[in-house]
């Protein structure tokens, strides 16, 4: 199978709970989902497919874009590890000048453009490691759920407080996750997601939208 063709197989076009203005390829379940694209590649260290659910920073940093569309409008946006791309098809959707969404997971390349074409939009999207490098110039720089483990926070941190301080506008989505860096971050809006007990053990989270000081 090619990976747009697995994409296609462990997932379903589906509106995100809060940002029903957009379609996306997502899966039922994550677990059953991982399971048998590791199995489908016999890649049992294959990572989980975060493009297949619309993860919940994500979902809040979509609504807030969406609901003030001044923070994208007319700018250029990236959209950093896009994941099924939900950011940057809202920023599209808000009016964004340039819009480019990356990851280092080409399954997510491959569900991004899915997913674009799903909505009638376009987005630049490339399968590439930015964090090994100095952040872009770009207005805007959209990271939604980024903050999820140690690893991540380690390496994402400093490059964002780095675009920031170049002059970027960063906007982070996160739902309480232990490593967020709280004081380097002034919360613009909040919003309930709902979500499964499986997933974050409750079944609505008050998902906060930050932007870095």
């Amino acid at each position: 199978m090619t990976p747009r063709e697995l994409v296609l197989s462990r997932a379903r076009l589906q509106s995100p709970p809060v940002v029903p203005e957009l379609r996306l390829h997502l899966a039922d379940d994550m677990d059953q989902a991982w399971a048998a694209l590791q199995e489908e590649l016999d890649d049992g260290e294959l990572p989980p497919p975060f493009w297949a659910f619309a993860w919940l920073g994500g979902q809040a940093v979509a609504r807030h874009v969406l609901d003030a569309p001044s923070v994208v409008t007319d700018r250029s946006v990236l959209d950093l590890a896009t994941g099924s791309g939900l950011c940057a098809l809202a920023a599209v959707l808000a009016g964004a000048r340039s819009v480019l969404a990356v990851d280092v997971d080409a399954f997510a390349i491959e569900a991004v453009s899915l997913n674009a074409a799903a909505n009638g939009l376009e987005v630049e999207a490339r399968c590439v490691d930015l964090l090994d490098a100095e952040p872009p110039q770009v207005d805007v720089v959209l990271a939604g759920d980024v903050f999820y483990d140690a690893a991540m926070s380690e390496r994402v941190q400093p490059w964002l407080l780095a675009a920031a301080r170049a002059g970027s506008r960063v906007v982070v989505g996160d739902p309480g996750r232990h490593y967020l860096p709280r004081a380097l971050m002034r919360e613009v809006a909040s919003y309930d997601v709902p979500t499964t007990r499986e997933l974050e053990g409750v079944e609505v989270k008050t998902v906060r939208v930050f932007e870095m000081r």
